[in-house]
């Protein structure tokens, strides 16, 4: 295993196979990636790292989706169709 930032080490996937334990001790120090033939396939991250990245992205994904709606409110040439109507235009109604 090479640490290559502060927060990250390269791992070879035979190696990961030989010393999964040592591996998953480290992953509660530094994100570990993956490697086949010294190119990254994935990442072994741990859990609770895992989850506030996920609620970041999750908490701009609202922001991203909120401007946008706002940004299609104030358009100034409105037009816009209910729900019932989009289905029905569809066929779904």
């Amino acid at each position: 295993m090479l640490t290559i930032k502060e927060d990250s080490a390269l791992i070879g996937v035979a190696e990961l196979r030989t010393k999964a334990a040592e591996v998953l001790k480290e992953v509660k120090k530094h994100n570990v990636i993956l490697t086949r033939r010294n190119k990254p396939v994935g990442v072994i991250m741990d859990y609770d790292e895992y989850e506030k990245m996920q609620a970041m992205l999750d908490e701009v994904e609202d922001i991203v989706l909120g401007k946008i709606a706002m940004e299609r409110l104030e358009r100034k040439d409105k037009r816009v169709i209910t729900l019932e109507d989009a289905e029905r235009r569809v066929g779904l109604r």
